[in-house]
């Protein structure tokens, strides 16, 4: 297959919508991450999914809608999620009881009885799920446990010849992936931290919600191992050892070769360039000849909840998908 790369203007948007009502998979711009798209009411479209990411079917996946009035057909609404709707469109993802004529395909939801949706603000994505009409399962664009794309050309280096289109949306302002909220007894429940900051969605309903237990896959985004680069990762390090690059944050010297998340410690900067400086440091290890990286400490608040969670997941050992 060759991948197409498409720009986007009218044209390479309807020629992105046409393929995914051919069944084709599409990756585009979300203000996240890069989205793997495709019809998410297809078995066919979906398992296309999967089979170019190398992704587990055990781990279900996103659907991303144009806008709100979509949500209705696919899935319930429980009171403690109807607060968080003003954060649409955006970077939060809610997991909601799915309706039993949704007429969505059991792989995107990996069989469980919720389904994971968001409404992207990105303008691409929001064009490309306007002229297409429907929902669009869209996990990130990347190889199933490697690092996440947020440039086009992120994207083709791990996907080309798998997928049939990119639609270049330029580099993606977040940089992390979505929040992601689930809700039991009307409670709401972290299962990823995101681009939407846990004290943002406490201001907003005056609770905080409560972390999900470890082991079981209920949302995308919660294998152990995850976003790793090939070489080792080792975190809250004061220094690098002998053997490693540094990737820094904040005032910290540079004192091997390496690169820093954010010299002036802001987080926000520190987000958007996380998973283009994994990609980066994992170049200067191998062209250095080091076994790995270490990375200095970054706070676990606001955007660092999600810098230091996907951080931990490149950091574990690694497992298949």
């Amino acid at each position: 297959m060759q991948t197409k790369m498409l720009e986007p203007d009218i044209k390479g948007i309807n020629a992105a919508a046409e393929l995914l009502r051919g069944g084709e998979t599409v990756a585009f711009a979300t203000e996240t991450v890069y989205g793997l798209g495709a019809d998410a009411r297809n078995d066919a479209a979906v398992a296309k999914i999967f089979k170019a990411k190398d992704r587990p079917a055990f781990n279900p996946l996103i659907v991303h809608l144009a806008d709100f009035d979509m949500l209705k057909d696919l899935a319930e609404i429980p009171d403690a999620a109807e607060k968080l709707l003003p954060l649409w469109p955006g970077p939060l993802t809610l997991v909601l009881p799915k309706k039993p004529a949704s007429g969505l395909s059991d792989l995107v939801t990996a069989g469980l009885e919720t389904v994971a949706i968001r409404v992207p603000a990105h303008a691409t994505a929001r064009a490309v799920l306007q002229a297409f009409g429907g929902p669009v399962a869209a996990p990130s664009a990347n190889p199933s446990g490697k690092v996440s794309a947020t440039s086009a050309d992120h994207v083709l280096a791990g996907l080309q010849g798998k997928i049939a289109a990119i639609l270049d949306g330029g580099p993606c302002g977040v940089g992390v992936e979505s929040t992601i909220i689930g809700f039991e007894n009307n409670q709401m429940v972290l299962l990823r931290p995101g681009g939407v900051a846990i004290e943002t969605i406490t201001q907003l309903t005056g609770q905080v919600p409560v972390i999900a237990k470890t082991g079981q896959i209920t949302a995308p985004g919660q294998l152990q191992s995850h976003y790793a680069p090939d070489v080792a990762v080792r975190m809250n390090a004061s220094e690098p050892r002998a053997n490693e690059a540094w990737l820094g944050f904040g005032a910290n010297p540079r004192q091997a070769p390496g690169l820093n998340l954010s010299a002036n410690a802001n987080l926000t900067e520190a987000a958007m360039a996380l998973f283009d400086s994994l990609r980066k440091m994992d170049a200067i290890c191998k062209r250095n000849g080091l076994a790995g990286f270490a990375v200095a400490p970054v706070p676990d608040t606001g955007l660092g909840l999600a810098i230091n969670d996907r951080l931990q997941r490149a950091a574990a050992p690694r497992v298949n998908g």
